[in-house]
């Protein structure tokens, strides 16, 4: 039986390889955010439902480096995603240091 997830199953597959050899993070999270934007004008005759991720990755690979650095380390690890016919359309990055996710939580007990 096929899938009704083949984009975000191929983006999962690619986190578990390619995401964890590249920046061996301490938090990997992939949500699947198109059924927010499927009604959407842009999304008005898109051959793909999965459109939308949004994925969150805490890894020392960041350290010393800016978020459009950060970004494209990411994008760059899912270009074949994003060039397909149909396939991703958005994809909403947060890239973090563990030391910048320990500052967040340390903020919210406060």
């Amino acid at each position: 039986m096929a899938s009704m997830t083949p984009l975000e199953d191929a983006m999962r597959d690619k986190a578990s390889f390619s995401i964890a050899h590249a920046f061996t993070p301490s938090t990997l999270i992939i949500r699947n955010d198109s059924h927010k934007h499927a009604h959407h004008a842009a999304m008005e005759g898109s051959t793909s439902k999965e459109t939308h991720f949004h994925v969150t990755i805490v890894s020392d690979s960041f350290e010393k480096k800016m978020q459009p650095a950060r970004h494209r380390m990411v994008y760059a690890l899912f270009k074949e995603e994003m060039a397909r016919e149909g396939g991703l359309h958005a994809l909403q990055l947060k890239t973090k240091t563990p030391a910048e996710e320990q500052r967040e939580k340390e903020k919210e007990k406060a």
